[in-house]
């Protein structure tokens, strides 16, 4: 008996000290036993890679659905303030600029609703180098070799060598509270959104697999940018996924609340929401490039085009609105309305915004 429970005790001994060495391993060697988070485009760096393509596009509806999300999955409002900074090196300072406002409306809008999203660290000084030797480490760390200064575009145009290196690459990419890997991401997630960069798409796609992102992991986040993913399936939006907003005061009169359900995509060019007018509420004046479909889902509602009457529309009714037919819709006096709003776009705008509804406009017969 003493034997088997020595035995016994031996086999327990192992056990224990087997489990304590794999514990071990992954504390302190986190990617030997399978892929590391560095190695595989997790749902926070498949954010980095939407916000920073539809920045590029110009896409700030789209943007700020992306926003929310990229908070949601972890990212810190530090590392999207980079993304979006480095994006004015790729698609200029108009779109970063607009992307960076509209970031600021999303934390307000969390703040507002109580949500504490995390603020992340600020860069760390830079090693005390020249920008010029900081910059040129990380474009040989990108391409995987010293790239050549005096042929080509550089000896063309020289300057170019000194604003690549020192700015782009030190003042920009060498801010360390966003990794270069996630910071490569951004970048190919930008170029592939726009045309005509083809041959720089071809380099960020190979500097980014030489700073740790697999090649299938790259074509992966390809997939998401692009939307074409190898096998197409029906996608779901759960009710409250998306966050309602409130209808501003330059284009509203009274109070109106949208809750979008769908925004336009390559395939579909056209967006949609729910609209819902508290009584006596009403759109401005305005017109569509494309024309409107208005669907009233509840309610008893307004409808007017300029120099005609006023006529009241209740639910299951279907409105047109043809193209560039100046039009206003909204509550009754007494009772609230909602209706869908399907609404295309011609290139990037759905609308044109005018004066607002005065009352006796409203009130016309």
């Amino acid at each position: 008996m003493d034997k088997l429970n020595f035995v016994l005790s031996l086999k327990e001994n192992i056990l224990l000290f087997a489990a304590l060495a794999a514990i071990f391993s992954v504390l302190l060697f986190p990617g030997v036993s399978g892929a590391s988070d560095a190695e595989i485009l997790t749902p926070r760096r498949e954010k980095i890679g939407t916000i920073a393509s539809f920045t590029a596009k110009g896409d700030i509806p789209r943007l700020k659905k992306e926003l929310h999300a990229g908070l949601e999955a972890g990212l810190s409002i530090n590392e999207i303030k980079e993304v979006l900074m480095q994006m004015y090196a790729y698609c200029g300072f108009p779109r970063s600029l607009n992307g960076i406002a509209a970031f600021m409306e999303v934390v307000d809008e969390r703040k507002a609703k109580g949500i504490k999203d995390e603020e992340g660290r600020a860069p760390t000084p830079f090693p005390q180098k020249s920008k010029y030797e900081i910059g040129a480490e990380i474009q040989t760390t990108l391409a995987g070799a010293p790239i050549p200064t005096g042929t080509g575009l550089y000896a063309f145009t020289p300057p170019m060598d000194a604003f690549l290196k020192e700015h782009l690459f030190c003042d920009l990419v060498a801010r360390d509270n966003l990794n270069l890997i996630d910071r490569e991401i951004a970048t190919v997630a930008a170029l592939a959104s726009m045309k005509g960069t083809e041959g720089q798409l071809a380099f960020h796609k190979g500097a980014l697999v030489r700073v740790g992102l697999p090649e299938p992991e790259v074509e992966k986040l390809l997939n998401v940018v692009t939307g074409t993913t190898s096998e197409k399936s029906q996608a779901i939006t759960r009710a409250g996924s998306q966050p309602s907003a409130k209808g501003p005061a330059d284009f509203f009169t009274g109070n109106v609340r949208i809750d979008p359900l769908f925004d336009k995509t390559d395939e579909m060019n056209a967006s949609a929401a729910y609209v819902t007018f508290e009584p006596g509420a009403r759109s401005n004046w305005h017109t569509h490039p494309c024309g409107q479909q208005l669907i009233v889902v509840s309610g008893v509602g307004l409808t007017g085009v300029w120099d005609g009457p006023v006529t009241e529309i209740k639910a299951g009714d279907v409105v047109t609105c043809p193209v560039g037919v100046k039009h206003w819709h909204g509550a009754s006096p007494t009772t609230a309305m909602t209706h869908i709003a399907v609404t295309g776009y011609l290139d990037e705008n759905a609308v044109e915004w005018m004066e607002p509804v005065t009352d006796e406009q409203y009130n016309r017969k």
